[in-house]
């Protein structure tokens, strides 16, 4: 018999107002795992008992994913095919889903293991969710180019699309290249076009608006080191 392999989401920010977005469900398939593999070991150990205090550390077995998924493969597929079950975990949010996770699960459904996804805090759901903006259609992103010629071009390719398709698009930044960031968008993007930008989302400073480009040029913008993630539209 095959284990199970449970997706099991992560807290978006690391405060008691953000744990609330974790449904009780989740505990009890932790609970159920014997082997978990995490994008970073001490992170997921300090929210399991955050969960479940009672919890015994040093009844599983851990391994790390990082960015070598092909290098643990063979470890992970070796534990499904002992009958362990196994729960994959991110730093935040939802494993898979612009987080560590999917070689792993592309081997389990390779083999025929049940995967399990649960549900969770995905920031580019919830801030699609708050936008406004068009939720039949859009894309997600990941980072645009850090080089400035590049990442001008990709900016005027997604206000072109998004006015095209009327897609929404999705992308994310490192914390503290937020302000830059909003800067080259504001410059670059016509008067009339949406921007949301969802800053700290599930934490108690929780902030998600969304104003034309126009709009915002009127404010003072300060996201240094805030988790934030973005969305244009355009029509």
């Amino acid at each position: 018999m095959l284990g199970n392999v449970y997706l099991l989401p992560n807290v978006l920010q690391d405060d008691d107002e953000a744990l609330k977005a974790i449904p009780a469900y989740v505990l009890d398939c932790i609970k159920k795992c014997d082997t978990f593999f995490t994008e970073n070991e001490k992170v997921t150990r300090r929210f399991f008992k955050r969960l479940w205090k009672e919890m015994v550390i040093d009844n599983y077995q851990w391994f790390a994913i990082h960015k070598a998924e092909e290098q643990v493969k063979n470890s992970f597929l070796a534990q499904i095919k002992k009958g362990k079950n196994i729960g994959i975990i991110s730093d935040a949010g939802c494993p898979g889903i612009a987080d560590p996770g999917q070689i792993l699960i592309e081997a389990a459904q390779a083999i025929g293991a049940k995967v399990q996804p649960l549900v969770g805090p995905s920031s580019i759901l919830l801030a699609l969710m708050a936008s406004g903006m068009n939720g039949q259609q859009f894309q997600f992103h990941g980072y645009l180019p850090i080089e400035n010629i590049e990442r001008k071009k990709a900016i005027l390719a997604l206000e072109n699309d998004a006015q095209k398709r009327h897609c929404t698009q999705i992308f994310i930044e490192t914390p503290y290249r937020n302000n830059p960031l909003v800067k080259e968008i504001l410059a670059i993007c016509r008067p009339t076009t949406k921007l949301c930008i969802a800053v700290d989302i599930t934490a108690a400073n929780e902030n998600i608006r969304t104003k034309t480009i126009s709009e915002w040029k009127k404010e003072e913008i300060e996201l240094h080191k805030r988790p934030a993630i973005f969305l244009l539209s355009a029509y």
